[in-house]
């Protein structure tokens, strides 16, 4: 994608800011920058290449030129949204993902809590970030990343997770600029409705190993659970092997397939 085919992908969207750079360290940054400068959103940052992209707990996320779609928001919350219920961030973007890649005819599903699958392995991270002053919620980002071509996926030997891309998975090449447009238009469709139930359906309905054995890992501790679902702000539930039912929010477990 270059400037002017996101100049057309962004064309008659409701976007306050936007910009495009051919090769940036994070477009996260860019965002957080417009952030503290008191820009308000909806905004868009996109860039061909990042060379400093990070995603959950500051990992490194690989972006060769031209193979994947890097992209960064920052959004604007609806009136009387509960700052408690900041994880549903994570899911309004994994959403937005998966109804553009459905579009493609294919079958994403979204492992809890920023990561989106085709066939089982990732093909895309979603990073939520807000931005306090003091007490009160300044502004909320959301980092997107989605490989579209083979370059985009690291080695094996360098995964903690099986990874793919769009490109492998449809069978065609994929125009990013095109994917972009369809992503933010699902995004922002969504986005006045982040607090309503019918977003928590449509997340539950593409998650992935629901009311399937897990394993959590939390540090090095290892434990098996089922996975039941949502609740009401983004957390996950689980049934323990006691028969306990917990949540969880994001950065407290991760799961993985059971074993």
């Amino acid at each position: 994608m270059d400037s002017q085919q996101f100049a057309q992908a962004v064309a008659g969207l409701p976007l306050n800011q936007t910009a495009f750079f051919d090769s940036i360290g994070s477009t996260n940054d860019v965002v957080a920058e417009w952030a503290a400068a008191s820009q308000t959103g909806p905004a868009l940052a996109a860039a061909g290449q990042q060379t400093q992209g990070r995603g959950r707990d500051g990992r490194r996320w690989h972006t060769p030129p031209g193979s994947a779609l890097a992209a960064s928001l920052l959004l604007p919350l609806p009136t009387g949204f509960d700052p408690g219920a900041l994880g549903r961030l994570s899911g309004l973007g994994g959403l937005a993902v998966c109804e553009a890649l459905e579009a493609l005819g294919l079958q994403p599903q979204i492992k809890w809590p920023n990561d989106v699958l085709l066939n089982g392995k990732k093909v895309c991270g979603v990073l939520a970030e807000a931005h306090w002053a003091g007490e009160r919620l300044q502004a909320v980002l959301l980092g997107i990343g989605i490989n579209l071509a083979a370059s985009a996926v690291p080695p094996a030997a360098e995964l903690n997770f099986p990874a793919t891309c769009v490109e492998a998975e449809v069978g065609r090449p994929v125009a990013a600029a095109a994917l972009l447009r369809s992503l933010l238009q699902h995004l922002l469709a969504w986005l006045p409705r982040l607090a309503d139930e019918a977003l928590l359906l449509a997340w539950e309905a593409r998650l992935a190993y629901k009311g399937q054995r897990v394993q959590l890992h939390s540090g090095p501790a290892r434990w098996d659970a089922q996975l039941l679902g949502l609740a009401q702000d983004g957390r996950l539930r689980l049934r323990l092997e006691d028969g306990e039912e917990r949540s969880f929010q994001a950065g407290e477990i991760r799961i993985r397939p059971g074993v």
